[in-house]
């Protein structure tokens, strides 16, 4: 009983590097440019409301609370916003893959402005946004809301949840957004409702509410995407390829980009991003999904040929190769993260020049999603390929990278990147150290956390539980006759 009892204790407290806790990315701004116009208008937003509370009077610092209570509502209201997915936010965020990071943002940060907002505010005097009786009733709904706020932010974080689960408590989030609001609309203030500092307030709230009934609502329950049917499953070590032929009209997307997947199953019906492997001309949609969760893992295990997958998409802005004249095109990958290069090095020209020097970092040769497509590309003139496997000891090094330059310098070059973060981390440290201004990754990720990830074994435990102990424990407290 002891030793699983301490087996227990070593799995939910897994290692150090389990709880290092990973900071939001901020998106790179590199120059201005139509990609830049989202974050800048959000910051504006945030930052113009200052001016509204200038001359706020209370005890305290009466002000400087009001400020940051409306800046964690706004924050959150632009959340939601990002959380759509629509493609314009996509194009003035620069990428699907930015608009999460500055939707984690948002998100992380209201949380604080809040919290600040509860300590410091004080007696307010000025404007009644509404009667006594229903402001106060509002306040306390949004302690309310605060106190829930920080329990499914604590859930949502832990990774040890389940990914169902998180999207529950995700769109739970609604309920404190929804309370602080109301607060915020009923509360004294030093403007009236209905100036124009009300309605600029009253739209980002409305905008928040409305972004979330459109996403839960609308984007999941009516408008769920193109419906495909399973042509083809191959099973390559740990990843699973899958192969779709539309039921309807074939998707429109350029190499590079990604795509959610529903399974029309019990047990898979949640949505997933994959990379699209296969190429825009090919009369089928591939992705190659790799057994990293309990998601991942139910697919492989269930998906059967002529099951029905929902794909909605695409999105994305990888550009694998470069809008002007480059000296190489150089392609990093690690693992599943070929997958955005699949589709473009197989269906290359041998004419094109230059060929892109491809880096495949796998951990051995056997569990390498798309090798004999590479290397035959390869074989044709298509691409460069430099496969490194940690198995065998050949790590990608900085000067392997350096050896297919011009003396070690990268400053006209056109770099890609698609893999896990350290890999990332420490090869744009690399290019960078070689002249490269700008690199260009893919680093969509959905769901951010800290803990040892126990999702799977979460998930293997609660359906077993639910299904036989739970029956037999109520068999045997109900009395029989």
């Amino acid at each position: 009983m002891r030793d699983r009892v301490f087996s227990l204790l070593r799995l939910l407290l897994g290692t150090r590097h389990d709880w290092r806790i990973q900071r939001p990315t901020v998106p790179a701004l590199p120059q201005l440019g139509v990609h830049t116009l989202g974050p800048l208008f959000a910051i504006f937003s945030l930052c113009i409301g200052w001016f509204a509370f200038t001359n706020a009077v209370g005890d305290g610092n009466t002000s400087f609370a009001l400020f940051i209570g409306s800046v964690s509502i706004l924050m959150m209201a632009w959340s939601n916003l990002l959380s759509t997915r629509a493609s314009s936010l996509e194009k003035v965020f620069g990428g699907l893959d930015h608009v999460y990071r500055w939707h984690r943002w948002f998100g992380a940060l209201s949380v604080g402005a809040m919290w600040l907002h509860m300590e410091i505010v004080d007696d307010v005097k000025g404007i009644r946004g509404a009667s006594k009786d229903i402001a106060d009733a509002a306040e306390d709904l949004a302690e309310t809301g605060s106190t829930l706020l920080y329990i499914l932010v604590a859930a949502s974080v832990l990774r040890w949840i389940p990914s169902r689960w998180w999207r529950l408590s995700h769109k739970a989030l609604i309920l404190p957004y929804a309370f602080a609001s109301w607060h915020f609309y009923t509360a004294t203030k030093p403007y009236a409702n209905n100036s124009p500092w009300g309605w600029w307030f009253t739209t980002f709230m409305i905008i928040g509410v409305a972004a979330w009934v459109y996403r839960v609502m609308w984007r999941d329950m009516v408008r769920k995407g193109e419906l495909h049917r399973v042509a083809n499953l191959q099973h390559s070590g740990h990843s699973l390829t899958v192969e779709l032929e539309p039921l309807g009209s074939p998707l429109q997307y350029t190499a590079g980009q990604f795509a959610f997947l529903k399974v029309r199953k019990k047990g898979l019906r949640e949505p997933h991003p994959f990379t699209i492997a296969s190429h825009p001309s090919e009369n089928v949609l591939r992705f190659v999904i790799k057994d990293l969760g309990d998601w991942t893992q139910r697919v492989g295990q269930k998906l059967r040929v002529s099951d029905r997958v929902t794909v909605e998409g695409p999105y994305g802005k990888l550009p694998l190769f470069p809008s002007h004249n480059a000296d190489e095109i150089i392609w990093i990958a690690g693992g599943v993260g070929i997958t955005p290069f699949l589709g473009a090095a197989t269906k290359l020209s041998s004419r094109n020049t230059p060929r892109p020097h491809l880096f495949y970092c796998v951990r051995s040769r056997d569990d390498a999603p798309g090798l004999d497509e590479l290397e035959e590309a390869h074989r044709h003139g298509r691409i460069h390929l430099h496969v490194h496997s940690s198995v065998e000891g050949n790590r990608l090094r900085h000067e392997d990278i350096a050896a297919v330059s011009r003396g070690g310098d990268l400053s006209h070059s056109h770099v890609v990147m698609c893999g896990p973060n350290p890999l990332i981390t420490d090869m744009r440290s690399a290019v960078r150290s070689m002249g490269v201004r700008h690199v260009h990754v893919e680093a969509f990720d959905i769901r951010t956390g800290v803990g040892p990830d126990l999702s799977r074994e979460v998930d293997s435990l609660t359906r077993t539980v639910t299904i036989r102990d739970i029956g037999q424990k109520l068999s045997r407290t109900i009395p029989s006759d």
